[in-house]
């Protein structure tokens, strides 16, 4: 049993984000990036969910084992992180709409904040169901920092898809896990 699960009637009022990618693997900014999500928005929990098959892109080249366990290590300190593996565990393609319905039938009362990059921020209006995923979250993008760590985005991506669409200044780290996987080759 997951201890940082909430029953039903213990959501009301808990703020609970998710925050997914391949975390192939993780590294140094999506610790650095979780911390302050859950720091900036006063969440209860934060979901971290690694992608099975992700529907947009190749598969990772690491087991979803391998990634779950150093997701694991990486996140240990931290005991608002929940690492949820429903999308490892789910046949076919992964998408961020299907486990947002998931946990949120799993917590019908708690408010929920979807933690992307400005990268994803881009591409989000090719998400499958993206409509469904802002009226089922709050979307929050890791922007660079310009001083207010928790505002209303005047980004080019806010006003196309995201109209709702908060900014998380948060200071631009250069670290890549392609780059790292690159450097093990």
């Amino acid at each position: 049993m997951n201890p940082h699960a909430a029953t039903p009637s213990q959501d009301t009022q808990r703020k609970l984000g998710f925050y997914g990618g391949a975390f192939d693997p993780p590294h140094l900014a999506h610790m650095a990036l979780a911390k302050h999500a859950v720091a900036h928005l006063s969440l209860d929990a934060l979901y971290v969910v690694p992608t099975g098959q992700a529907g947009h892109k190749a598969p990772s080249k690491t087991p979803a084992f391998h990634r779950l366990a150093m997701l694991s290590l990486a996140f240990n300190d931290m005991p608002q992180v929940v690492i949820d593996d429903r999308e490892t565990r789910r046949a076919g393609p992964s998408y961020t709409v299907d486990s947002l319905n998931e946990l949120q039938a799993e917590h019908p009362q708690a408010q929920w904040f979807l933690i992307i990059g400005e990268d994803q921020a881009q591409s989000f209006e090719g998400w499958r169901d993206w409509q469904k995923i802002v009226a089922m979250a709050q979307v929050v993008v890791a922007a660079r920092a310009t001083g207010d760590p928790v505002g209303p985005s005047e980004s080019k991506w806010h006003n196309r898809g995201v109209p709702n669409a908060i900014d998380l200044a948060f200071p631009a780290m250069d670290i890549s896990a392609t780059r790292i996987r690159e450097a093990i080759e």
